[in-house]
């Protein structure tokens, strides 16, 4: 599975971090980073919670 950014859609937020810290973080400016982007099955309930609470649906899983 792979999360996918679409980075002009994000606004910043941050409610994916706090669902997700450790597969994303916003920055100093304000701008998402993803950890990583291949989401193993550990990760996956993780991932789709950042996905579900993303109000601009920046987020999407492959």
């Amino acid at each position: 599975m792979k999360i996918v950014l679409d980075r002009p859609r994000c606004e910043g937020h941050g409610l994916c971090e706090e669902a997700a810290p450790e597969l994303m973080h916003l920055d100093d400016d304000g701008e998402l980073v993803l950890v990583r982007e291949e989401i193993g099955e550990a990760d996956a309930a993780a991932a789709r919670a950042a996905v579900r609470v993303c109000p601009v649906a920046a987020l999407r899983l492959t």
